[in-house]
């Protein structure tokens, strides 16, 4: 049924500031065959997107314009009937991402996204994981610096360990960037509304089976200093680790008993502590509508680095798996996480669902589970490293 539809690819949200990345990096990097349009609720900054991508490659002065809007599902489902894939970069999702979910777990269409957000996560896969599994839709969220590099980097990390044995991994996160005001939104969407997200977890816990025969943990370490490295390693609390326990769920080949931690590395204990009583003020003021009002208005959705700021912005994650007697450390490391990289990687998803040979999955799934070892040679190919390390 997708092979008939006009469109390999859709990219919806593509006047968006990291939107507009990865509709330049599909433009560089789409291959001449592949049919995509570009979608939003604006036509005049489509047009302008178009425009500007036919400057990098002149076919794309043919590309179609899609008229869609989050708050008209009707829309959505037009764009989700058109095309074999879809990406969004629209957020926060949590407020905008449902009815594009709820079209393409309808239509069978493969969705992806850059959802940072637990709720959100949560929340679909308890109202659309049954229905996208029926229709033969992969619904796959957090496929840019959220999380792949942590998803791929531990899925590799296993390559390299016995696969019936023990496993215990560790991510160690170190980077230089700034963020954009749509990641900022999310953000402080999420600091919000932990009560809501306590309760979607706690719904899909319920609702989610569990293995058989196997186990499958995230555990959140304690703080600590590597007398080796010389580095604090602080636990880190996002998205990534749930991810990272959702593949080894679907995928056999994580072993009878899994285990992940995940921090960030940081060289000076007082930016430990100050990271942390920052943090606290934020999530405590974001439960405040005014302050909350506040803080939203220092960054503006659309806004983000400059050009400048993210050819300086880099990224590395150390992985230390041990299993089966054997101790192995791996890393990832690119350039600007949150943006350059960010689009690279979700162009790459969309062109590894559209255009790869992948093994059969449906519903609510991860990057490693969908598209693991064709995925993970795209992104090498396209410049990110993944390599054995000194132990």
């Amino acid at each position: 049924m997708a092979e008939q539809r006009g469109y390999d690819l859709v990219l919806f949200g593509a006047t968006g500031f990291t939107g507009g990345l990865t509709a330049a990096y599909l433009a560089r990097h789409a291959p001449g065959s592949c049919r995509w349009a570009l979608a939003g609720r604006d036509p005049a900054k489509l047009e302008a997107v178009r425009v500007r991508l036919a400057a990098i490659e002149p076919r794309c002065a043919e590309l179609d314009l899609l008229q869609a809007d989050a708050t008209k599902p009707d829309t959505l489902r037009e764009v989700a009937q058109s095309a074999r894939v879809v990406i969004t970069t629209v957020g926060p999702y949590v407020h905008y991402g449902e009815p594009l979910v709820a079209a393409c777990a309808e239509a069978g269409t493969d969705y992806l996204d850059l959802c940072g957000e637990p709720e959100f996560f949560d929340r679909m896969y308890v109202r659309y994981n049954a229905k996208a599994q029926q229709s033969g839709a992969r619904i796959i969220h957090a496929a840019g610096f959220d999380s792949i590099p942590y998803d791929l980097g531990v899925f590799y990390t296993l390559k390299q360990l016995p696969a019936d044995a023990r496993v215990r991994v560790s991510g160690h996160l170190r980077l230089g960037g700034t963020f954009s005001g749509g990641t900022y939104a999310s953000a402080l969407t999420a600091a919000s509304r932990l009560l809501p997200m306590a309760r979607a977890a706690r719904e899909r816990a319920k609702a989610e089976p569990r293995p058989a025969g196997r186990r499958v943990r995230a555990i959140v370490g304690k703080p600590h200093r590597e007398a080796k490295t010389g580095y604090w390693q602080v636990p880190l609390t996002t998205i990534d680790p749930q991810i990272v326990a959702r593949s080894a769920a679907l995928l056999d080949d994580y072993g009878p008993d899994f285990a992940y931690s995940h921090y960030a590395s940081v060289k000076r204990l007082p930016t430990v502590v100050g990271a942390a009583f920052g943090l606290a003020a934020v999530v405590l003021l974001a439960q405040l509508p005014p302050a909350r009002r506040a803080l939203s208005n220092l960054r503006k959705p659309g806004q983000g680095p400059s050009k400048e700021e993210r050819e300086r912005a880099w990224f590395k994650v150390r992985f230390v798996g041990e299993g089966g007697g054997k101790r192995v450390v791996t890393e990832v490391a690119g350039g600007d996480p949150g943006y350059g990289e960010t689009a690279k990687m979700l162009g790459e998803s969309g062109l590894c669902l559209a255009f790869d040979e992948l093994k059969p999955i449906a519903g609510q799934v991860t990057t490693a589970a969908a598209m693991g070892d064709a995925l993970l040679a795209r992104l090498v190919d396209a410049g990110m490293m993944f390599r054995v390390a000194p132990a």
